[in-house]
């Protein structure tokens, strides 16, 4: 009997070791970070210093894959399915959580769900910006609102993309004041505020990092921003929420792993990420980008997520079925 307990003891203490060295010994080569867009975007210019401050601490290459495609589909299904090992990471945006809303409107087969991913941490949010042409006659919210209301169904806007995640605000702003506007999509946020830029469009929206330039030097008017706050680099203009809408909406990017990876596992990379974002060099390329870094640690995003899923899906289910024009 004291035999069979000694040895059944020994395989615990043994198991024990086996999983604390193999949790120890995790890195042991190259991750790979996943960006499911272009080179240039800003999720791929937020993760190339995120990637280089990673290495640092983790003693090993992050290797920048980007997956573009679809929306941000192709990549994100590629990292749904990879090996749940730690190596397989993805850096994403808001836009995840877009794709498998769309395909509920359409009653389509999801191309992935959202449970198949698991939360390590959020690394920067910004609201997004109401811009009009700076000789518009739309001098403010107020002007904008009247004028549309007036010309139901005539005035335009362009966006990112159908469903896209500057589509989504500005369908917010539009159904909260029952507004109808005629949608003009283009094929990312840069084309969107070029159309606008051109006079193709009477509105856009955009990132402060994406507009402050042409704010500052008079080829734009910001009306008013999505966030809680005013923008550092655009603090002359007002929230809605200042304005008295009850709007509020971030662009944000985070990072995340198969569902099914080890505890342990997103342990590490939880803390390899709030060490990230402590990083001086890291931070400098944040401002250079004006992007603020605003982290969330795996529990405190999962209900952030939560919550953003829930206003997308009402304004999704607000624009309803809209089929792309090839």
């Amino acid at each position: 009997m004291f035999k069979a307990i000694y040895r059944i003891g020994l395989l615990l203490v043994c198991g024990v070791i086996f999983t604390t060295q193999a949790q120890d010994g995790y890195p042991n080569r190259a991750l790979t970070l996943t960006v499911p867009f272009p080179p240039g975007g800003f999720v791929d210019l937020s993760a190339r210093p995120l990637a280089m401050a990673m290495e640092k601490i983790l003693k090993h290459p992050v290797i920048i894959s980007n997956r573009g495609g679809a929306g941000g589909t192709v990549g994100t299904v590629l990292a749904a399915n990879a090996k749940a090992d730690g190596y397989n990471v993805l850096m994403t945006a808001s836009t995840i959580s877009l794709m498998p809303e769309a395909d509920k409107l359409f009653n389509r087969k999801p191309a992935y769900t959202l449970d198949q991913f698991q939360p390590i941490a959020l690394i920067w949010t910004d609201a997004p910006y109401l811009v009009v042409q700076n000789d518009s006659e739309w001098t403010n919210i107020k002007s904008l609102i009247n004028d549309a209301k007036s010309h139901p169904g005539e005035r335009t806007y362009s966006s990112s993309g159908i469903y896209g995640a500057l589509h989504v605000p500005i369908e917010m702003f539009l159904q909260s004041q029952s507004i109808k506007m005629r949608h003009v999509p283009t094929n990312g946020g840069g084309p969107a505020i070029t159309a606008l830029l051109g006079g193709h469009v009477q509105l856009s929206a955009g990132s402060p990092a994406s507009l402050s330039a042409h704010v500052k030097s008079a080829k734009l008017r910001a009306l008013a921003g999505w966030g809680a706050k005013r923008n550092e680099w655009l603090p002359e203009v007002p929230t809605f929420m200042e304005l008295g809408y009850r709007l509020e909406y971030y662009l944000w990017v985070g990072v995340f792993v198969p569902k099914a990876t080890e505890e342990a596992v997103s342990h590490t990379l939880r803390q390899t990420l709030r060490e990230v974002v402590q990083n001086e060099t890291f931070k400098s390329s944040m401002v250079k980008l004006h992007t603020p870094i605003h982290y969330m640690d795996a529990p405190e995003f999962r209900v952030f997520w939560d919550q953003d899923v829930k206003t997308l899906s009402t304004v999704m289910k607000g624009i309803g079925k809209v089929e792309e024009k090839n």
